[in-house]
């Protein structure tokens, strides 16, 4: 393709102009008071905190777990050795959607993309020896099970005699987008919403130093969504949520301050930096507009930042370090205050030990070396920036917009739209790729040929094999009436609609597997069966 006959445009289809000037602000109408002004104040698009990186660094915290409870723990540990500052726990796909080690449905799944979790016996040995009161955030992918999750961490910390309030965790705990971009459902969706919102209002109440919620963005852009497609959809959800929690009574003061968002960091260095800008500004807006909020710290965006795993390739692997460091940049650079970095080898399996610890020196390096932390907002001003900024704002009210008119987030997912616009894009990414117009390095061109051999970490058999074992001897020496007058009253309190998490703390307690719990409110709530719209 000639330089004329190409497209200057975003990664997510924005027009780009050959060069921007001052007259480009004016078009859009840009006010310096109302759309940017100081970081720290309304409505926040040069960041949540006056100094910034200059008061304190973001929380870098890679995405880890795999096997066993005891070889998760020594990963956290060594990550926490080497200067992380958190952790989040991968757990493996049978204990995302609530089933046990052994069940038919885990085989070859057990351990394999994250830590095997089927009971309390297993956070307690998966947080073996580590000073959790000094981590600064502990996240977990649960979402389907985020109250189950909420109920391990409450019973871990009852039990070692800890205050669970002084523990930091951040429950991601957001359902909806498992429908239509992840894939481990579990409830229909209206059970969902409410068990996601038990959560809000559990820690609302008495947990009010955890985020109860990180409304998730970045697997909707791994499933094929622009930059626009990510902000709308994830907020779309978000308004699900927020509006069961204020039908029960709860103020947004009381769980907005808490929030997080969760969101790709992808190889458009500049649009990714709007993107985080134009989130805050879009927050900030829905907080004190829609919702009414009155404290500023409700419009005040916190923002967990993922480098794009799916921007990863097999081929030639170690360009991944390069790709790794420009969307880590990007995060840094629009304001971020969590980053997990993807490690280069992650196109084949989870990390090995030495990629894990390139990824956070790529962090390291930039927070340590690059300079960029201090200044607050550097890109902040540039004309192409700004007009990025303001025109993914604008895309991401007009599909709000949309959404609404269509009945919400969960209209969306029974009509198949959002599965529609995901796929519709997805196949037009794809279709750049293969036609030559959108350049991959090492992948349609500058191949080189020839494969790399890298080391890929591999989960053996007898992980599963050992964690069926144990789950059984666990089944044998529990207390069988606790249990089961837990389990009892838990299932009353879902079918009675209240809250379940100080039922199902109880139950944890009485040592009741998640694959258990999860059946006692699969009888309440029923099972979500996939519609098939593509």
């Amino acid at each position: 393709m000639s330089q004329k006959e190409k497209k200057y445009q975003t990664m997510s289809g924005i027009p780009l102009k050959e060069l921007y000037a001052q007259t480009d602000l004016e078009r859009i109408e840009f006010d310096d008071n109302q759309d940017l002004n100081r970081s720290g104040q309304y409505p926040f698009t040069r960041g949540i905190k006056p100094g910034m990186y200059r008061d304190e660094l973001w929380i870098m915290g890679q995405y880890s777990g795999f096997g066993s409870a005891e070889e998760a723990n020594l990963r956290y540990r060594y990550l926490l050795e080497q200067g992380q500052t958190g952790f989040s726990i991968a757990l493996d796909l049978p204990t995302q959607i609530g089933l046990d080690s052994d069940s038919s449905l885990s085989c070859g799944e057990v351990g394999k993309v994250g830590v095997a979790i089927d009971s309390l016996e297993d956070m307690e040995k998966l947080f073996d020896g580590i000073p959790l009161e000094k981590v600064r955030q502990i996240r977990t992918t649960a979402n389907s099970i985020g109250p189950l999750m909420t109920a391990l961490i409450v019973g871990f910390a009852e039990k070692k005699g800890i205050d669970p309030n002084m523990i930091k965790v951040l429950l991601q705990n957001d359902p909806l987008k498992e429908y239509f971009a992840r894939g481990t459902y579990v409830f229909p969706p209206d059970a969902a919403v409410k068990l996601a919102v038990d959560v809000i209002e559990y820690c609302a109440h008495r947990l009010t130093n955890w985020v109860p919620q990180a409304l998730s963005g970045y697997h909707i852009r791994e499933s094929g969504a622009t930059a626009v497609q990510e902000l709308a959809f994830c907020y779309a959800n978000g308004i699900s949520y927020f509006k069961d929690a204020v039908d029960r009574g709860l103020n947004i003061d009381q769980f907005a301050p808490k929030m997080y968002t969760f969101f790709a960091a992808q190889m458009d260095l500049l649009e990714e930096v709007a993107k985080f800008r134009a989130a805050r500004r879009v927050w900030a807006k829905m907080m004190k507009e829609q919702y009414g909020a009155k404290d500023p710290d409700s419009m005040k965006l916190s923002i967990l930042a993922y480098t794009a795993g799916g921007a990863l390739t097999a081929q030639q692997p170690l360009n991944n370090v390069a790709r790794v460091t420009i969307e880590a940049l990007a995060a840094v650079l629009g304001g971020v205050q969590t980053l997990a970095t993807s490690s280069f080898d992650e196109a084949f399996s989870i990390p090995t030990e030495q990629a894990v610890t390139v990824a956070l020196r790529t962090q390291q390096i930039i927070a340590h070396e690059s300079g960029i932390v201090n200044t607050v907002d550097p890109l902040g001003g540039s004309y192409v920036v700004e007009s990025l900024t303001s025109e993914i704002e604008k895309g991401v009210h007009k599909y709000l917009g949309r959404i609404s008119e269509m009945g919400g987030a969960v209209a969306c997912i029974r009509s198949g739209y959002f599965q529609r616009e995901l796929v519709k894009e997805a196949y037009q990414y794809q279709k750049s790729i293969e036609t030559g117009e959108r350049i991959i390095v090492g992948v349609n061109a500058y191949q080189s040929g020839q494969e790399e051999n890298i080391p890929i970490f591999v989960t053996g058999p007898e992980t599963e094999e050992r964690q069926v074992k144990r789950l059984h001897e666990l089944r044998g020496r529990r207390d069988g009436l606790a249990l089961a007058k837990a389990m009892d009253h838990l299932k009353k309190e879902a079918t009675a609609g209240k809250n379940i998490i100080p039922a199902a703390v109880e139950a944890v307690k009485a040592y009741a597997t998640l694959g258990e719990i999860t059946e006692c409110l699969k009888e309440v709530y029923g099972t979500y069966k996939d519609l098939g719209i593509y």
